[in-house]
Order: structure tokens, then sequence, then C-alpha cells
């Protein structure tokens, strides 16, 4: 909140001294904060007031990074259609200014966007062209995330080994860069995909690690993931698995 009010100073100042390319900036930064507060129609509003300046100025980096986030947005509202249509526009903006990193995670987000529209060919054309470039870059926290996503398509095909090949490859990362609640999802998928293919002892190996790492955050977090229908059912699991049997 306070960096708002700083920025939102900084504006009309801006606007004043007609520096246009500040200015969108400004408007873009706004944008995230108001983003990442949660208070999603307000980014929009920002972004889209940047991006007719950036264009003003010729700034294709900046354009193609507030398109991106215009795309964030839709992403996040659950308008998957219209968040396709800026990452679209966003990559071969990404090409024209040489911006592997970015162009790398728009790939990546277009491969997502296609996975929860269900067009799963098409997501993984995008993901496996987004892997090598995370990798060229050193992003190790959006390889981990690709690498998952690349696993829950190949799941969704009904390729349970090669899903399960994707996140054991993931895994090492997401503790590389401490993410735990990447972490604890690919455990889970690494886990459900064992499960499928009949190696239950490997599954619940990964089910208690995955119990391990939620306990290791916020509720909020395992909510906010998806993760607490889960939690309880691989208790219960457990649970059942402990009970003593009779021989």
């Amino acid at each position: 909140r306070q960096a708002l009010g700083y920025l939102e100073q900084a504006l009309p100042l801006q606007t004043q001294v007609g520096d246009k390319g500040g200015e969108a900036t400004t408007l873009n930064n706004i944008g995230l904060v108001y983003s990442a507060l949660g208070e999603k129609r307000q980014a929009l509003d920002y972004f889209e007031q940047a991006l007719p300046l950036r264009r003003q100025v010729g700034d294709k980096g900046g354009e193609a990074t507030t398109l991106s986030n215009i795309g964030a947005v839709y992403n996040a509202l659950g308008e998957k259609r219209q968040a396709l249509g800026y990452l679209e526009q966003a990559l071969p903006l990404r090409r024209q200014v040489g911006d592997k990193g970015g162009e790398a995670t728009t790939l990546s987000n277009i491969g997502a966007v296609y996975n929860a529209l269900g067009e799963k060919r098409q997501a993984l054309d995008y993901l496996e062209q987004a892997l090598p470039m995370h990798r060229q870059v050193g992003n190790k926290a959006m390889e981990a995330t690709t690498l998952n996503n690349i696993g829950m398509v190949y799941s969704a095909l009904g390729d349970k080994r090669q899903a399960l090949d994707y996140f054991e490859q993931a895994l090492p990362l997401f503790r590389q860069v401490g993410d735990k609640g990447g972490e604890a999802i690919t455990l889970l998928n690494a886990g459900v995909a064992l499960w499928q293919l009949d190696d239950q002892a490997q599954a619940m190996e990964r089910f208690e690690a995955f119990l391990q790492v939620c306990a290791m955050i916020d509720e909020r977090v395992t909510t906010a993931l998806g993760l607490g229908g889960w939690i309880a059912q691989i208790q219960g699991l457990f649970a059942s698995n402990d009970s003593p049997q009779q021989d």
C-alpha cells in the first residue's frame, strides 16, 4: 500500500512534464501492486492505460511486459481466451527485442492457458518450446513449473510413466529454489501417477513427503493452492493403511 502511495504521487508529475515512457512504467507498476493485492480489475485499468503509452514511445520490451501482465490478470479472472489473445501478442515482441527469459515465460504461460482450456497437444507444444529456454537463461523456478505442467499434460493424456518422469525432474528444482507450494503439488502429482501405475509403496512415500511439506506451509497457502481436500484424503489413506491388519 505504501508503494502505491509513492507511485500515485509520481504519476501527475510525469504527465505534467510529458514523460510518456516514465508514465507508462509507473502505470504498469501501479497495476502490478493492485494485482498482487488481488484487486485484478483495478490492475487491468492501469495496465490498459500503460499499453498505448508503451506503443507511443516505441518501447517494444515494455509493451510485451504490459501485454503479458494483462494476459496474467485475465487468466486469474478465469477469462482464458482473452488471456491467450494478450499473451500471443506479447510473444513476437519478446522475440523482436531478444528477451529470451521473457519469451520462455510467455511460452510457458500460453501453454498453461491451453492446458486449462483442455487443449493438451497445443499446451505441450508451447511448454516443450519453453523448457530449453528456461534452462538456457538459468530460470530454475520457471523450469520447475514448466516440467510440472508438462507432467500434468502427459498425465491427462493417459501417459502416467512419462508424466512421472517430468514430476521427478521438477522436484529437486522446486527444492533448490525453496518453493514449498510447487514442491507439495509436484509430490502430490508424482504420488497420484505412481498410484495409477500400481506402485502403491512408492506412491505412499510421495504422499508422506507431501503431508510433511504441507505442514510447513501456511494453511492459507495450501487452501489457495486447492490442496485442502487432498490433505484430508491422504491423511485418511494413512489412517486406514496404518490400522491393524488381521492375519
